[in-house]
């Protein structure tokens, strides 16, 4: 399970808005993290709100760890950037194959077209999936 500190700033219903000083997973410093949260500190220094469920009604002002099950990180990002890349590469060596240049741009631009559409439609089906919901442990 990956966690990362925060404080909770406000109680919406089943739900913690929480704010973070850091991005990522909390594992950067440890043997076989990414290392991510040093490219999103160098993008963005200001702190983070995340809303996260609150399964046990951690009050305003508490420090609280958040939480997100294994693998769902790696599963969101293999679909946000690895299946789009993948699909526009895949199209333009087809279109290549087919037509020659214009082929490829036009099969690159086809192949990323429906991926976003896919990943759009994943997300949607993942909403509902509480191994991909962040929440105070």
């Amino acid at each position: 399970m990956s966690e990362t500190r925060g404080i909770v700033t406000a109680r919406d219903g089943d739900y913690a808005i929480v704010r973070t000083e850091d991005s990522g997973c909390g594992r950067c410093h440890e043997s076989g993290g990414c290392g991510g949260v040093r490219v999103s500190q160098a993008l963005c220094t200001s702190p983070r709100e995340w809303r996260v469920l609150n399964p046990r009604g951690a009050a305003v002002g508490e420090e609280v760890r958040i939480a997100v099950s294994d693998g769902a990180i790696g599963a969101s990002a293999l679909l946000i950037y690895v299946q789009p890349l993948g699909a526009l590469l895949g199209g333009a060596i087809l279109g290549s194959l087919l037509a020659g240049e214009a082929g490829a741009i036009g099969g690159g631009a086809v192949g990323l077209l429906l991926s976003w559409r896919w990943v759009a439609w994943r997300q949607k089906r993942r909403h509902c999936d509480p191994r991909f919901h962040p929440h105070i442990v």
